[in-house]
């Protein structure tokens, strides 16, 4: 049986993918190669964007060309993340269970992660995030010490960037930024 906030934030998030998808979509991100946590990072882990989502493929091309060790999230068999060295050649396959999502073939990344780019339906102000449902961010948010302490910054489309609080739950990470299309918002570590 789920718990109320469980159910509720399953109720956003089919109205947060509906909005979405009345919207019109559009931005490149690249803005946030300014920020300063991005450009003395050595280590940026993103994410391959599908359907409406915010679109990460220039912003992947770009990072990988400023010589930044770029990771790709594959999905592993305890419902985590391990983190796969993006490299010109790269090869993909769909996901077995979320059939849109492509993962990246290759080996594990063992090195520190320095700033984490990941998807989300919606964020509030004080950085709470409503993914898609899944648990796998915040698990390897939670679990990996090193994703832990990184920068962590979610894109969103305009208007996708919450006034009112959503629910969170106890396993909920909360993030340091969030990246509209042409603006970077940062939360305050007292907001939280």
């Amino acid at each position: 049986m789920s718990s109320p906030v469980s159910k509720e934030k399953q109720d956003l998030r089919t109205r947060f993918r509906f909005e979405r998808s009345q919207r019109s979509i559009g931005g490149d991100w690249l803005h946030l190669l300014r920020a300063g946590e991005i450009s003395t990072s050595r280590s940026i882990a993103s994410y391959l964007s599908y359907g409406d989502e915010p679109s990460t493929v220039l912003l992947n091309e770009k990072i990988a060309s400023l010589g930044k060790i770029l990771l790709l999230p594959r999905t592993n068999q305890h419902g985590g993340i391990s983190w796969i060295k993006w490299h010109p050649n790269m090869e993909y396959e769909r996901d077995k269970k979320r059939k849109k999502l492509m993962q990246p073939i290759g080996d594990e990344f063992e090195g520190s992660l320095d700033v984490v780019i990941l998807p989300a339906l919606r964020v509030d102000r004080s950085g709470a995030r409503l993914g898609q449902g899944g648990g796998s961010y915040d698990r390897a948010l939670a679990q990996d010490n090193s994703a832990a302490k990184s920068w962590k910054v979610a894109l969103l489309h305009d208007e996708e960037l919450s006034s009112e609080s959503l629910p969170r739950e106890s396993h909920d990470v909360l993030i340091d930024a969030v990246a509209l299309p042409e603006i970077l918002v940062r939360f305050k570590a007292t907001d939280r």
